[in-house]
């Protein structure tokens, strides 16, 4: 057999083989590649920001940085999604930012990760998905059922994505707070 991995990868619709993080959101499961999660930590309190897009529900403090936090249940037009005793936060690296940005993702529950192997990915179809056919990298076989497989460069547009990191980023006396002596 002379075809590749990449190639499989192609016909599946960008996903390929390899590890990917399970989650659930709005009782459809979903499967993320572990390539782009750094973390996944507990809900805690977000901090609103005012202008934000509508999916941006707040920023939480990661470390001594504001990290974004998008509500996919939101941006995939779903509703908001209810915060629950096991409503997770992903925290991935996104690379399309000019300095890469980590942004949180808000879940239901996060599951587990499985490997897919190339035959295990289909290509994304054209109807009954819920969500854009373009957020959707393809779709992984599981015993009796499918995962969606999530094309994160996709999910967030670059464009949007350089908007959350400029929004974490003022300098002094640019937020109009500034306080003289």
């Amino acid at each position: 057999m002379s075809t590749s991995t990449a190639d499989d990868a192609q016909r599946a619709g960008g996903a390929e083989a390899g590890r990917y993080l399970t989650f659930t959101l709005n009782g459809e499961a979903y499967a993320l590649s572990i390539f782009h999660i750094t973390e996944i930590i507990e809900y805690r309190a977000l901090t609103a920001v005012p202008m934000a897009p509508d999916f941006v529900r707040g920023v939480i403090n990661l470390r001594g940085r504001a990290v974004p936090v998008v509500d996919l249940g939101i941006r995939f037009g779903q509703g908001a999604t209810a915060v629950a005793r096991r409503t997770s936060i992903i925290i991935v690296h996104s690379s399309d930012a000019a300095d890469g940005q980590d942004i949180g993702i808000l879940v239901d529950m996060v599951n587990k990760v499985v490997g897919f192997g190339a035959g295990d990915i289909e290509p994304t179809p054209s109807f009954g998905t819920g969500i854009q056919p373009e957020f959707i990298s393809g779709m992984a076989r599981r015993e009796n059922d499918f995962l969606i497989v999530l094309d994160l460069d996709r999910v967030l547009s670059p464009d949007e994505i350089a908007e959350l990191s400029r929004g974490g980023r003022e300098s002094p006396g640019e937020s109009g707070t500034a306080h003289t002596p």
